[in-house]
């Protein structure tokens, strides 16, 4: 079914006096929308899709009774020239088939909203999982990275590059004990064969040096955000850290990270290795998620047993209780921003009819992305231009 009214490329000779939407399928004869789970309304979603404000409501299956899914309701208004973006999730989202991947169910279309039914995962988020457990062990963290890297190595062979892994995007299946682990938000991904990757995107801390580099990039950009991950389950707080996004880009462009005492005394040797392969500046010695699940610590016994859960989720606690609070706040102070820019670009009467409505769609042009800066050294340069790029972009894609 194609979205936002596109007409398929014969469309059938239209029935007189029938409207098109009366044509396609409704949400409501398949599914009964039921609670609101959430709202989506981050800095990385109001940038996608210009201040879009999106809904997550529980839903249930009127075929099936007491099946329930996630149904993702996006107000179309707010996706004016973004329509590709979505789209392209979509298409991902539909080529991808794994136990490891929150799964779209369908999708549905009238003419204000589009609907993404999804499957239900109500496990929480990782490392609120790991803070609650009364013990955490090397072994544990293997067991995840094992999950997390036999999806990518799957959705690889599809041609899919995440490009947005990420703690927040790996959510537990259910609350049962030994839940599976699932990959999430698919909003940055691209495929492959639809050409070559270069834009900076992604999620400061976890992205990888070429992507700052501005250079092409592929597969390998995955590889690198599963070894930062797989760092901040074994102490607790990440490998790149700095106030100032400059100086942390350019920790990344160097590879510059270390296994600080104490917090790593306890960790094998094994582990340490595991992610210098994966955290490698050099694409083509990095790992690729093969090579991960071939190394000891995923596949044999070298990981360790010893109880860590003390050290890690106090420092998780430490470190990105007061992240996401950052977030948050960065995130509402960027709303009123990109608010008053959106009303100051306006004429008189557009400002009016904006705030009689309580909401406007924010501007954004290619034109105000592309920025030109001044050379300098290569390294500064460099750290400094992904910054500007990822400011501009809103670390998204436009590719």
């Amino acid at each position: 079914m194609p979205l936002f009214g596109k007409k398929d490329p014969q469309p059938k000779k239209a029935t007189m006096g029938k409207k098109e939407d009366d044509a396609r399928p409704k949400i409501e004869d398949k599914y009964e929308l039921k609670d609101l789970l959430g709202t989506e309304l981050t800095l990385k979603f109001l940038f996608r899709f210009r201040g879009a404000f999106s809904q997550v409501k529980l839903a249930e299956s009127k075929e099936r009774p007491e099946q329930y899914y996630a149904v993702k309701i996006i107000d179309k208004r707010a996706l004016k020239g973004k329509e590709d973006s979505l789209e392209n999730e979509i298409q991902v989202l539909r080529r991808l088939r794994h136990p490891n991947i929150v799964q779209l169910v369908e999708t549905f279309e009238d003419k204000n909203k589009v609907y993404l039914v999804m499957e239900l995962v109500t496990g929480g988020e990782l490392f609120d999982r790991i803070v609650e457990k009364g013990s955490y062990t090397e072994k544990d963290a293997a067991d995840l990275m094992r999950q997390v890297l036999e999806a990518v190595h799957y959705m690889h062979e599809q041609g899919v590059v995440h490009r947005d892994l990420k703690p927040e995007n790996l959510l537990y299946f259910s609350s049962d004990e030994e839940s599976k682990i699932m990959i999430s938000d698919f909003g940055l991904s691209k495929m492959e064969d639809s050409g070559i990757m270069a834009t900076a995107c992604g999620t400061p801390g976890y992205v990888a040096p070429e992507v700052l580099a501005q250079k092409p990039y592929g597969k390998a950009v995955d590889v690198w955000s599963i070894g930062v991950i797989a760092y901040i389950l074994l102490c607790g707080y990440p490998p790149f850290y700095d106030e100032n996004d400059a100086n942390l880009f350019a920790q990344i462009l160097k590879g510059e990270f270390e296994f600080d005492s104490p917090y790593w005394d306890d960790i094998s040797d094994s582990a340490k290795d595991f992610i210098r392969m994966l955290m490698c500046v050099d694409v083509e010695k990095r790992y690729t998620c093969k090579d991960a699940l071939s190394h000891p610590w995923i596949c044999g016994n070298a990981a360790s047993d010893r109880n860590i859960h003390d050290s890690v989720s106090a420092q998780l606690k430490k470190n990105f209780a007061k992240s996401r609070w950052k977030q948050l706040m960065h995130a509402i102070a960027m709303v009123h921003k990109m608010q008053r820019l959106a009303l100051s670009s306006q004429s008189e009467p557009q400002k009016q009819k904006a705030a009689g409505a309580g909401s406007s769609s924010l501007p954004t042009t290619a034109e105000d992305e592309e920025q030109v800066e001044p050379k300098a050294t290569k390294q500064a340069f460099n750290a400094t231009k992904a910054v500007r790029q990822f400011q501009l972009r809103g670390v998204t894609s436009s590719d």
